[in-house]
């Protein structure tokens, strides 16, 4: 986790503007007999939705997982792409998405599923993290995520 306190975890998250037509490409990207990669006509589908568009690509050998969200016509993933930030990692530079955005889309989540893991890392990327608290409230508001924000926000 780049943002907050660290936890085990066999995957990760991006969020990708791919256009259906990009569906091909990103198939023929991972030889099927190293990864698990949905059928292209999936991948197609998925990049055709305006929101919630979403597939997974898993390393056979190690089971590292890769969730990966269609960008589509969400504005919340709008704005986290034109606010992602450069990160030199080695003699590579790696994009990430503002803490503000995680922390809305681990908001998210726990909305739908109740997993106490999601609030535990937004205390840590609140307690470690500097976070616009401003843009959370708004965002969290516009997206009615306001109670589930105050709660954890007010535990930290």
């Amino acid at each position: 986790m780049i943002y907050g306190e660290p936890r085990l975890t066999h995957d990760v998250d991006l969020v990708l503007e791919l256009e259906a037509s990009d569906a091909d490409r990103l198939v023929q990207a991972f030889p099927l007999k190293e990864f698990y990669v949905p059928p292209e006509e999936v991948v197609e589908l998925e990049a055709r939705r305006a929101q919630r568009g979403s597939f997974n690509i898993i390393h056979h050998a190690t089971g590292y997982k890769c969730d990966i969200y269609v960008c589509g016509r969400d504005p919340l993933h709008s704005w986290a792409l034109s606010k992602r930030r450069a990160v030199q990692l080695a003699d590579s530079t790696v994009w990430f998405a503002p803490p503000e955005y995680v922390i809305l889309r681990k908001l998210e989540f726990y909305r739908e599923g109740k997993s106490p893991k999601h609030l535990a890392d937004i205390r840590g990327m609140l307690a470690t993290s500097q976070i616009d608290v401003a843009e959370v409230d708004r965002r969290a508001g516009e997206l009615g995520l306001s109670a589930e924000w105050n709660s954890v926000r007010d535990t930290v």
